[in-house]
């Protein structure tokens, strides 16, 4: 494959996980991630034509008392299948196979002639550890230009089955997002307040079952994880949430080339560019602009060659004796004397 494309999410410099100001944020469920009603109660007349699962509501709530005597289906099958639907739960689920070469992770296609890997899947690993990328779009791969759906965890409009598979060592970090930014669970807030609840915390509840709740309070509030939907529940809002992993360099004595080098493989057309946002809301690049006001201790190149290294990185520069933090994983730049915070992109 020769080149790749990613899909962001827009970010903002809001931090408090426990925010209930604005508007609903996706507060709509999705239908196809739901068991079919008159399925549960023996009398769907839609059969395969169903938008619905046909399967038994309390399997996917983890808690049918009848088990494997169950009348319904506790697997795939009738009206939408439950492999292919797009709940959000299938995006990280603690069940994926493990690998028995060493690698740290190793990414997969399969067009029905048996799980292959992907050459060079040092570039979506580093793209799919980002919480804001929803989707990456490989060229020129075997089976032509191809998207990968992160968050469900499928191809886009191909005959084609994608998966990660794993060395049972990942880290996984949590996040939610809060106007349109995504916070990672265990953070500071916008205050300095710690966060009540951390990424293990809330990774040993799902990793004991996927399908449950992890339930946990800010003052008087109370706020549910519910796995099944990857949201963030209170009384009067709904958050988005998602499972990233942190991210790892593949070991040189895995047969593995190191993400520097897979991304210099790939013919980009330009080199990426960084920038960030002005007080006007326009995007401006970083660049030395030496003998200025605005002389600045980094470039986007610098900046770049930082990123192929760990997509997750932190790094500091000066702008007229002022000290600045780059967050490459927030997509942020923070004034360390003010704690002032723009938004940076990557082009």
């Amino acid at each position: 494959m020769a080149t790749a494309h990613q899909s962001d999410d827009e970010t903002a410099s809001e931090s408090d996980l426990s925010d209930e100001s604005g508007s609903d944020e996706e507060s709509d469920e999705d239908t196809d991630c739901q068991p079919c009603k008159y399925y549960n109660k023996s009398r769907c007349r839609d059969g395969d034509r169903c938008p619905y699962l046909h399967v038994c509501k309390f399997y996917l709530e983890g808690n049918c008392r009848y088990g494997s005597a169950c009348r319904l289906k506790h697997s795939r099958g009738g009206g939408k299948d439950l492999s292919a639907s797009s709940c959000s739960v299938d995006q990280s689920t603690p069940r994926d196979p493990k690998l028995t070469n060493g690698q740290y992770y190793q990414w997969q296609f399969d067009d029905g002639g048996g799980w292959k890997d992907v050459a060079n899947d040092h570039i979506i690993e580093a793209q799919y550890c980002l919480p804001h990328t929803k989707s990456i779009k490989l060229y020129n791969t075997p089976h032509g230009a191809v998207s990968i759906d992160f968050n469900r965890m499928r191809v886009y409009r191909k005959s084609l089955s994608v998966r990660r598979l794993d060395d049972g060592n990942t880290v996984w970090i949590w996040y939610c997002t809060v106007r349109r930014k995504w916070i990672k669970y265990g953070d500071m807030d916008s205050k300095g307040n710690p966060s009540p609840v951390k990424s293990a915390d809330i990774e040993s509840k799902f990793q004991t079952n996927p399908t449950s709740v992890f339930t946990f309070s800010i003052g008087g509030d109370t706020f549910e994880i519910r796995f099944r939907e990857m949201r963030q529940v209170s009384k009067n809002k709904k958050r988005k949430v998602t499972r990233r992993p942190l991210y790892k360099q593949q070991q040189a004595g895995a047969g593995v080339s190191q993400l520097t080098s897979a991304v210099q493989n790939f013919s980009l057309g330009t080199t990426p560019q960084w920038q960030f946002e002005g007080d006007s809301g326009r995007w401006h690049h970083f660049k030395h602009r030496r003998g200025t006001s605005t002389e600045c201790s980094v470039t986007s190149d610098d900046i770049e060659r930082k990123y192929q290294e760990n997509p997750q990185s932190i790094m500091t520069f000066n702008v007229k004796g002022h000290t600045y933090k780059l967050d490459l994983g927030a997509m942020t730049q923070t004034n360390l004397k003010t704690q002032h915070t723009r938004k940076i992109r990557r082009l």
